[in-house]
C-alpha cells in the first residue's frame, strides 16, 4: 500500500474528540481509501455511509432534527451496531448533502460520536463547507500523489531521499548516478501522473496504456460532474474551458484567452465557471501579478492567469501517446515546458503555496513568484539544454526594488548555482515548503510597563 502524506493529519485527528473532519479534494484521488485504513489502523470501530449508493441516507440527514434522531435512523441501514463513545461515523460523498455544514455544529456539541466527512469538491457552492464554525470542523485536503509518494513504487530507500534533501539543503551536486535514476523516475511521473488508480495500474502490469484507459476515465467523470451538477447554460462552457486548457498552455506565453472560448467575450461573463474550476480543484490558476513583492497576494490580477490540469499525467494523456513515448525516449525534439510548468504548479499546490506569476513588457515574464519564508523567490522552469538563458530573471534579480536572497531555475541538469541564482534538477521541487516564519518573542510579559 502506497502511503500518503496526509494520513498524518488524519491519524493526529482520530481520538481528538472536538471536532468533525472533512477530507476533501478532486475526484479519484485515493480519499475513501485512505480514511478507511487510518480507521483501522487505529482500531477504530465506525461504520460507513456513501450518500451516492446509499441516496436514501440523504434522506435520513434531511429529516433528522436531533441526534438521537440521526443514530435511530442511521443504526437501520449500518451494516455494524453504532455505540456511543466508541462509533465513528464516516459519511462519504457529502457534495450530495452539502447542507451538512448546518447541522455538524449539533452533532459536534453532542458529544457521543465523532464524525468525518468525505468528497470531491463540486464548485464554488460546496466550499461553504469550508466555512464551517472553526471550532467543529477541521477540514483538510488531498491531492494526487504527489512526486516524492510517486516514487515509493521504485521503492527508493530513505537514506536516498535524505542524500536528495541533504544535496537540496547543502546546494551541492547529487551523485550522478542517483541523479539520473531519479530523473528517470521522473520522466515516468510525467506520463503516470499521481493518481492511485493510475499509479496502481502501472505499479500492477508496467502497462501504459491501462493507465491511459484510467486517465480517460477521470476526465469523462470530470465532465460528467460538470454535467450532473451544473445548470445547462454554464455546462458547455465549463466543458469548453477544460478542453482548452492542453492548448492554451501550448501556446508562447501559456496564458489563458478567454476570447479563445468565444470571440469578443469577456472574462465577468464567465468568471463563475472559471471559479467553479478552481474551486473544484480539476484546474489550477497562476495568477498574474503587477510587482513581484510581498505581499502577492495585494498585486494579484485575477483576471488575467494561467491554466494547468489538477494532475500531469491526465495533461500528458490528452496530448497523446506520441508525446507520452517522446517524454520516456527523451526526445529532444518535444516542447516540454508546458508539462514541466504543470509538474510545478501541481507540486506548489499541493505544498500549500498561492501561485502566481509575473510578467512585464520591461522585464519579461516569470514562470512562478512565491512568497517564501515571508520573501519573494522567483521561479523559472526549463526543460532544455539552454536553461541559463532568463532575461526576466536576470533584469527582476538586477532592479532596485527587489530584495530577495536569490532565485530557482529548475532544470534535468544536476544542483548548480552561480551568484544569485540556484540551479535545481526539476525533482527537487519536493522539498520546496513554506515553513511558517519565526516571530521574535511577542508575548504580552514583553510589553508590560
Amino acid at each position: 500500500m502506497l502511503k500518503r502524506k496526509i494520513e498524518k493529519e488524519i491519524t493526529a485527528w482520530i481520538g481528538s474528540g472536538d471536532k468533525a473532519l472533512l477530507v476533501y479534494g478532486v475526484r479519484q484521488a485515493g480519499k475513501t481509501f485512505i480514511i478507511r485504513e487510518c480507521l483501522k489502523n487505529a482500531g477504530c470501530d465506525y461504520v460507513e455511509f456513501n450518500l451516492i449508493r446509499q441516496p436514501e441516507i440523504v434522506s435520513v440527514l434531511e429529516s433528522s432534527d436531533s441526534v438521537d434522531d440521526l443514530i435511530l435512523k442511521l443504526s437501520l441501514y449500518g451494516e455494524k451496531k453504532i455505540t456511543p463513545g466508541e462509533t465513528y461515523l464516516f459519511f462519504d460523498e457529502i457534495q450530495r448533502y452539502k447542507e451538512v455544514v448546518t447541522k455538524i455544529k449539533f452533532w459536534v456539541e453532542d458529544g457521543r460520536y465523532q464524525y468525518i466527512l468525505s468528497g470531491y469538491l463540486l464548485g464554488v457552492e460546496i466550499v461553504n463547507l469550508r466555512s464551517a464554525p472553526v471550532g467543529y470542523l477541521k477540514s483538510v485536503t488531498m491531492y494526487p500523489l504527489d512526486f516524492e509518494e510517486f516514487i515509493q513504487i521504485f521503492e527508493v530507500s530513505d537514506a536516498v531521499l535524505a542524500l536528495l534533501k541533504e544535496s537540496f539543503l547543502q546546494k551541492n551536486p547529487v551523485d550522478g548516478l542517483i541523479h539520473t535514476k531519479i530523473m528517470d523516475m521522473f520522466y515516468l511521473y510525467l506520463i503516470i501522473g499521481g493518481m492511485p488508480a493510475a499509479v496502481e495500474k502501472y505499479r500492477a502490469s508496467g502497462d501504459i496504456n491501462a493507465v491511459i484507459d484510467e486517465h480517460r476515465s477521470v476526465i469523462e467523470q470530470y465532465k460528467l460532474d460538470f454535467t450532473q451538477y451544473e445548470e445547462e447554460n454554464r455546462r458547455l462552457v465549463l466543458t469548453r474551458i477544460y478542453d482548452l486548457i492542453p492548448a492554451e498552455l501550448n501556446e508562447k506565453n501559456k496564458r489563458f484567452m478567454v476570447a479563445d472560448i468565444k470571440k469578443n467575450l469577456r472574462f465577468e461573463r464567465v468568471q463563475d465557471s472559471f471559479m467553479w474550476l478552481w474551486k473544484a480543484g480539476v484546474a489550477l490558476p497562476v495568477f498574474n501579478v503587477t510587482e513581484p513583492s510581498v505581499p502577492l497576494m495585494l498585486n494579484e490580477k485575477s483576471s488575467l492567469f494561467k491554466l494547468f490540469l489538477s494532475d500531469v499525467g491526465l495533461l500528458t494523456t490528452i496530448y497523446g501517446r506520441a508525446t507520452k513515448l517522446k517524454i520516456i525516449n527523451k526526445e529532444s525534439d518535444l516542447n516540454k515546458g508546458a508539462i514541466y510548468e504543470n509538474v510545478i504548479a501541481q507540486e506548489l499546490n499541493a505544498h500549500g503555496f498561492p501561485l502566481y506569476y509575473y510578467n512585464s513588457k520591461k522585464i519579461g515574464e516569470l514562470d512562478f513568484v512565491l512568497e517564501l519564508d515571508g520573501e519573494i523567490l522567483p521561479v523559472e522552469v526549463k526543460s532544455g539544454k539552454e536553461y541559463e538563458r532568463h532575461s526576466a530573471l536576470n533584469k527582476v534579480l538586477s532592479s532596485e526594488g527587489y530584495t530577495g536572497r536569490e532565485a530557482i531555475v529548475f532544470t534535468n541538469e544536476n544542483v548548480m548555482r552561480t551568484e544569485r541564482i540556484l540551479y535545481l534538477p526539476v525533482y527537487m521541487v519536493m522539498f520546496i515548503k513554506n515553513d511558517d516564519v519565526e516571530f521574535a518573542d511577542i508575548s504580552v510579559d514583553r510589553f508590560k510597563i
